[in-house]
């Protein structure tokens, strides 16, 4: 089945310059990137992308780290698109505790626990494909995607255009 995952390459990810080393792996996949782009991480957008963790411990902390709080304050959004991408994905990133992760995945080699509990595991793919979909929209607009991938609306929109001068 053909599907889409968001991967984020976190702020320790692009601390640490493996994002190429990242990109590499994530290669072996064959899928094709149909989205990227540079975000700094508001609150907002952390809080509403871990909404699901709202009531864990250690949720200020994650939002603290994914903000760049504790590294570079951004971070790499991407979405892959292919074959069964979501499992493909998931499996070369490996499990989100970097210790318990295969040595050979993205988490087991690059991650760590921080003192305070935190997974600095330098990669985010999406679980499944509901959450796919609500982070993929979280994270892009319709125009920042170059496959349709999920139903949209036109509507006028009058309102200031910036443009390079």
């Amino acid at each position: 089945m053909i599907e889409q995952t968001l991967v984020i390459i976190k702020p320790d990810g692009l601390k640490k310059s493996l994002t190429g080393n990242i990109l590499t792996r994530l290669s072996e996949t064959k899928l094709e990137i149909i989205a990227a782009k540079m975000v700094q991480v508001s609150r907002e957008l952390a809080t509403e992308h871990y909404i699901h963790l709202k009531d864990m411990p250690f949720f200020e902390e994650l939002i603290k780290y994914i903000m760049g709080e504790y590294h570079k304050k951004k971070v790499m959004a991407l979405v892959y698109w292919g074959e069964g991408a979501i499992q493909k994905v998931r499996d070369i990133c490996g499990k989100t505790n970097p210790e318990e992760a295969d040595s050979v995945s993205i988490r087991g080699a690059y991650g760590r626990i921080t003192t305070k509990g935190v997974y600095e595991n330098v990669i985010h793919a999406s679980a499944n494909m509901e959450d796919a979909e609500r982070e993929i929209k979280l994270w892009f607009k319709p125009n920042e995607v170059i496959t349709n991938i999920y139903p949209v609306i036109e509507e006028e929109e009058k309102r200031k255009i910036v443009k390079w001068a």
